[in-house]
């Protein structure tokens, strides 16, 4: 398990919630993208240690400091730990998703772009087996220098020499190159290496790095590590690990399809602040059928506008020191966390009629708004717990899961009230006298609820269709999209419901349906005469 992180969801006062909540917060903003994992007593055969974008140039470092397996000896010939360095179609696909979980990825040969480092703890080495054609796939003992030094690719060692680390005694092995086919490749394109192991009270520490040299190289590669001991179930044996891994491309620490995402959302932040200073403009100039989610509204898009600002502000250090600046962190997850919850709210409260129709919610609407506000407020734990984990934890995936599954739940339950809300219509549309108003509203509504589906649709579904799509260095038009169905819908929102006296919506009945009937039945009996009525509605509207 992670260290200082499987921990449980026992029960804690809200007091403590927010404590661990704001020290969530506070860690989360320290990994960046030089990775630290710290797993102890860990069970799982295969763990996804990270996924990352590479143009020519780019570098992976890998430092092993700590593995401590537990294992009694064996007669296997062939080392069943190690890690795998696999380039993958896709960033959201991962290698061994179509692999027999039963069958252990160290021991099988492949035709595909793959790179094995088979930990072999009785000879103390580390062999390395290239699979398919990576001539200009570097790969190299030991870490790269801080500062960069002339020009030019490092070459594959052929003599490895162990590091010594803090006193840690090592043995020195010589790597021998060996013959093309010696391990039983068909094609005959395999290549190994073999690097030195460190050994030290029983734990186990080597490290490598990996150059992409050509854009024939380029791709999104996938690191894991495999513990092919632990593949049969009930029989597992717990062990430790503690890996250090920094990515980099020749322009910063991030991935290719990161690296246009700092600018992407610095324009989108800037288009969102227009666009709430826009509806500013409109609600002055409106004051008498301005009500107050015309401001809720004002107040979503400059909250979206800041969260984006300090979202294109980390990644902006992420690129250029590896790691995010910790308040600017903090603020990005508060905000974050605010624009979800007025996002929902303010949907549901629009497709509810809240303040416009009517000026109380139902006991449906009201249960709806119950549900859907601690929903957002796990969905936006979930999502700093999974910027703040690493990729190897064991609790990411079902963090990343329990987001995924909240965020649909979310976007069902604020259908509700605009479906409560089109019903209502449709039934007083032909009862209480006002049919020509109602059914305005009434293809408004409808109107609305086509926009909903439209923005979920695009920000979610077509989201992760286009990221599986796209090649890696296009995934960023993922973003894009979400960004831009977001700020198409916040615009068509606006002009639907903007604060204007022509707006069907916002035509408030004169009298209600009880004034009506009774004004019906005192004209017919000839009992209006001098008889004057007072506007309630219009009075609870100056309320508002």
């Amino acid at each position: 398990m992670a260290v200082s992180e499987r921990r449980g969801l026992a029960r804690r006062s809200p007091v403590e919630w927010g404590q661990h909540l704001l020290l969530l917060l506070l860690l989360g903003c320290c990994s960046g993208r030089i990775h630290r994992l710290a797993l102890t007593g860990e069970k799982r055969p295969d763990i996804q240690l990270n996924s990352f974008g590479f143009y020519t140039n780019g570098s992976l470092e890998v430092d092993l400091s700590l593995l401590r397996l537990g294992l009694q000896e064996t007669k296997e010939k062939t080392p069943l730990v190690g890690f795998s360095l696999t380039r993958v179609r896709s960033g959201s696909i991962r290698p061994s998703s179509t692999q027999n979980p039963n069958d252990c990825p160290l021991q099988k040969n492949s035709s595909n772009l793959l790179v094995l480092f088979l930990i072999n703890t009785k000879d103390l080495q580390v062999q390395v087996r290239k699979y398919g054609e990576q001539e200009k796939l570097f790969i190299s003992s030991g870490l790269l220098p801080e500062t960069p030094s002339e020009p030019g690719l490092p070459k594959p060692e052929h003599m490895v020499t162990p590091k010594k680390d803090n006193g840690t005694t090592t043995v020195p092995n010589k790597a021998k190159s060996k013959p093309a086919g010696s391990q039983g490749d068909q094609q005959g394109k395999d290549q190994e290496l073999v690097l030195g192991l460190g050994h030290r009270n029983n734990s186990y520490n080597f490290s490598f790095h990996v150059v992409i040299g050509s854009r024939a190289e380029e791709g999104q590669y996938s690191l894991s590590f495999h513990n092919c001991y632990n593949l049969l179930r009930g029989q597992e044996r717990p062990f430790d690990i503690t890996v250090m891994i920094r990515e980099k491309n020749p322009e910063g620490f991030l991935s290719a399809a990161e690296i246009p995402l700092f600018k992407l959302y610095m324009v989108m932040s800037a288009c969102f602040l227009a666009a709430g200073i826009i509806w500013v403009s409109i609600l002055c100039k409106n004051t008498y059928n301005v009500f107050k989610i015309h401001w809720l509204m004002a107040a979503l898009a400059f909250t979206k506008s800041i969260s984006l600002l300090l979202h294109s502000i980390n990644y902006y250090f992420i690129n250029s020191q590896g790691h995010p600046i910790e308040g600017l962190a903090v603020m990005h997850y508060i905000t974050h966390l605010l624009k979800g919850a007025l996002l929902f709210i303010t949907i549901a409260l629009i497709g509810s009629g809240w303040a416009f129709i009517k000026y109380v919610l139902s006991d449906k609407e009201k249960n709806i708004f119950g549900i859907v506000i601690p929903l957002q407020v796990l969905a936006n734990v979930a999502y700093i717990v999974i910027e703040s984990r690493e990729e190897g934890a064991s609790d990411y995936g079902i963090w990343k899961e329990i987001l995924f599954l909240v965020d649909l739940i979310c976007c069902g339950a604020i259908l509700f009230p605009v479906v409560w809300s089109i019903r209502h219509l449709q039934d007083a549309s032909g009862t209480d006298g006002k049919a020509a108003v109602n059914l305005s509203k009434l293809k408004l509504f409808r109107h609305y609820y086509v926009m909903i589906i439209c923005y979920v649709y695009f920000t979610r579904i077509i989201a992760i269709l286009l990221r599986v799509a796209v090649p890696f260095q296009w995934q960023w038009l993922c973003q894009l999209l979400v960004e831009g169905s977001t700020l198409t819908f916040f615009v068509l929102t606006g002009y639907k419901f903007q604060p204007a006296g022509d707006n069907p919506y916002l035509q408030l009945p004169l009298e209600d349906e009880e004034d009506v009937q009774m004004e019906q039945v005192m004209t017919d009996a000839g009992f209006r005469e001098g008889l004057s009525k007072v506007n309630k509605t219009a009075s609870r509207r100056e309320l508002l």
